[in-house]
């Protein structure tokens, strides 16, 4: 095999890599343009929100001062 075949062929599955990629690229834009797409940012950020306020209200410790009148109860 030559170099010339071998540079020949790098460069075409450059171009089609590259191709693919871009072509991914401008259908991303036409979706996010003419579709109702959600925000994936404020939704993982939601998503975030409603598991710390779940974690912390299942595992809260019990206050000092709750703590004291169930013991004098």
């Amino acid at each position: 095999m030559s170099v010339l075949s071998l540079a020949c062929r790098l460069i075409k599955s450059h171009i089609r890599r590259s191709f693919f990629f871009t072509s991914g690229i401008h259908a991303g834009i036409y979706i996010s343009r003419n579709y109702n797409v959600p925000d994936i940012r404020k939704l993982a950020e939601t998503g975030l929100s409603l598991a710390k306020h779940h974690i912390e209200t299942t595992y809260r410790k019990l206050s000092s001062q709750k703590e004291s009148d169930d013991v004098s109860e």
